[in-house]
């Protein structure tokens, strides 16, 4: 890469639906940084987001009606690719044919979880960065949350030197069910909350447990088990509730995805010490709202993590009234009674930190923790407990059926 470091790096913005906008909240914490563009096909939705960096005063960002133009575009040097999952490899390829053309001064472009619907297609988008030599980043915020971080600099300093590394880590992240119609639609999505959440649990228990002296590839899987479940949304009552909130688009009484999965996943490190990771997530948890719970066990030493935990706390009588929204912590279920209030979401949550990482590789030319390398990676492990859950048995890896394996839900 040329003309190295950059004083600012001028990103443009793949979409502008609720990730997009949690990304924005994060990037006004972040040096040597400026949005100068964003791409939706609906004008309203890409001009009410170029209005709301403007505001933020974080540039002067166009909104573009087709991605050609925001690739294309002259000052952009890097992408946040936002978009649903099934416009993913599209997009991918799109960008991939204007940068290799010599259309577009683009550096790098970083992809929300999870990088794709399949091992496949995940692959693709790896090769398609590559190919077109474009820095390339995976944006798991969980890696990055500022108690993940802290916990694991601690465990790894003090204790593990001490006693030993650390053999078991838990994940577990619930809410009550997505904001947008897509997460639903198992063909759309790739999946049920598996796929959506799973891909959280699965990459900061694997962080957790990888020696920070050692590559992330020091960690091999052995095998996975895994079961999925339709606990709440396939129930008429509630399968209702989500045909009346997308009508035309939602049925879960007749194509459910998956609100509950449980994964094991056994690693091997470079010592050939067993290592195991537990994870589940929920889409039918009802409590104050987003619960991120993480553990770290070794031989003498523990450590924990729960989202909901907060210092601050708000407790609100019945006669107290109010709307319904998200204004005290995500996928809020409550407007009264004791609720606890995040400060800082998007750090708590680690979208500052991973921000703060993404640009600062991306201006320097640097490659960052979080590549398409990891997506791919925690792509073939999703898709290995999907296996495991279709057939009731472990899956050892390596395994090659799993390179064009499609889960049930998302099969045509």
């Amino acid at each position: 890469m040329t003309n190295l470091p950059k004083k600012t790096l001028r990103i443009g913005l793949i979409g502008s639906g609720f990730i997009a906008k949690f990304h924005l909240e994060a990037l006004k914490k972040v040096r040597n940084v400026e949005v100068v563009g964003v791409y939706s096909p609906t004008q309203e939705n890409r001009d009410r987001f170029a209005t709301l960096v403007s505001d933020y005063e974080l540039g002067d960002c166009a909104s573009y009606g087709a991605l050609e133009y925001l690739v294309t575009a002259p000052n952009i040097d890097a992408l946040w690719m936002l978009i649903p999952n099934n416009y993913r490899l599209e997009a991918m390829r799109e960008i991939h044919d204007l940068v290799v053309a010599g259309k577009s001064n683009l550096l790098a472009i970083a992809c929300e979880k999870p990088l794709a619907r399949t091992l496949k297609e995940a692959r693709e988008m790896l090769r398609l960065a590559e190919s077109a030599k474009l820095n390339h980043g995976y944006l798991e915020n969980q890696v990055f949350a500022t108690p993940v971080i802290r916990g694991k600099e601690i465990i790894w300093r003090r204790a593990a030197a001490a006693t030993g590394r650390p053999y078991l880590a838990r994940a577990a992240e619930e809410h009550s069910g997505p904001h947008e119609a897509w997460f639903w639609d198992g063909q759309r999505q790739g999946g049920g909350v598996l796929l959506d959440m799973m891909c959280h649990s699965i990459e900061v228990a694997r962080y957790l447990l990888t020696d920070p002296k050692a590559k992330r590839s020091s960690l091999k899987v052995k095998n996975v088990n895994g079961s999925i479940a339709t606990l709440k949304w396939s129930n008429p009552k509630y399968a209702d509730q989500l045909s009346k909130r997308y009508p035309n688009e939602i049925d879960y009484k007749t194509k459910p995805s998956e609100d509950f999965a449980r994964g094991i996943v056994t690693y091997e490190d470079e010592e050939g010490n067993e290592l195991m990771v537990e994870s589940t997530t929920s889409w039918a948890y009802v409590g104050a709202g987003l619960r991120i719970n993480l553990e770290l066990l070794g031989p003498e030493y523990s450590m924990e993590f729960n989202s909901l935990n907060t210092g601050l706390k708000i407790f609100m009588s019945r006669e107290v009234e109010g709307q319904e929204g998200e204004d005290l912590v995500e996928k809020q279920n409550a407007e009264q009674g004791l609720m606890p209030v995040l400060e800082d979401e998007a750090g708590v949550y680690g979208y500052v930190e991973e921000n703060i990482h993404m640009v600062e590789c991306f201006r320097k030319g640097i490659t960052p923790i979080e590549t398409f390398v990891d997506g791919v990676e925690v792509t073939k492990i999703l898709m290995a407990l999907y296996r495991s859950a279709e057939l009731g048995t472990n899956i050892s890896l390596p395994c090659s059926e799993l390179e064009d394996y499609i889960p049930t839900v998302a099969r045509h």
